[in-house]
């Protein structure tokens, strides 16, 4: 049995460039603890990733998965909507599987001017949050 834990993460395309800088992060992240990325999944948005985490932890080379993204404000309440549904997907995947996941989506309802200054604290986070889980 490896002693270097193998996590992947899951990442929403709509906000690519910013999450490329998430990714970038938690690529670091994931080094410093020394655990290995074995897998990178993007998916269209936030609502897609809980399918693309189910996969994922499925699978019995991943020991936990980061889940990177944005869920902006927007003129109607859909983004809190999406964000509490994907939120709760999530946690309910982590109980079923027995499998830690990362959050680092941002907001929801999060303001564009909010955005820059917390992409790489909420990569880093939802990495680390992994790594303590998979200590435990």
């Amino acid at each position: 049995m490896p002693t270097t834990k193998r996590i992947a993460l899951v990442m929403g395309s709509f906000h690519k460039p910013q999450i490329e800088e998430m990714l970038a992060e938690a690529r670091n992240a994931a080094s410093e603890v020394e655990m290995t990325i074995i897998e990178e999944v993007w998916v269209p948005g936030s609502l897609e990733k809980p399918l693309a985490v189910k996969r994922l932890l499925q699978r019995d080379d991943i020991d936990g998965v980061a889940v990177l993204g944005i869920i902006e404000r927007g003129e109607t309440k859909h983004g809190l909507v999406m964000g509490q549904a994907v939120t709760q997907a999530l946690i309910q995947l982590q109980l079923e599987k027995m499998k830690p996941i990362g959050c680092g989506i941002l907001g929801p309802e999060i303001l564009p001017e909010q955005i820059a200054i917390r992409l790489k604290p909420y990569a880093r986070a939802a990495v680390f949050a992994v790594q303590a889980m998979l200590k435990q």
